[in-house]
């Protein structure tokens, strides 16, 4: 049985936790920041845990993340 493969740019932004939850990055800080309110930047520093419907689709993607 071959190997199954890992999708390269979701191993790039997403880590499983020892719960099995996915674990990302805040969004919307690349740019215009100026636009922004301080309390959403300040709210967005981090790391956030995918939604559960979000979740079941980047572990299709990630085949060996436990």
């Amino acid at each position: 049985m071959p190997k199954m493969k890992t999708k390269s740019s979701a191993k790039k932004r997403f880590k499983v936790t020892a719960n099995g939850r996915i674990k990302v990055q805040q969004t919307g800080k690349r740019h215009g920041m100026i636009k922004r309110s301080n309390k959403f930047i300040r709210n967005a520093r981090g790391t956030a845990a995918l939604s559960k419907p979000d979740e079941k689709i980047v572990k299709s993607y990630l085949p060996y993340g436990r």
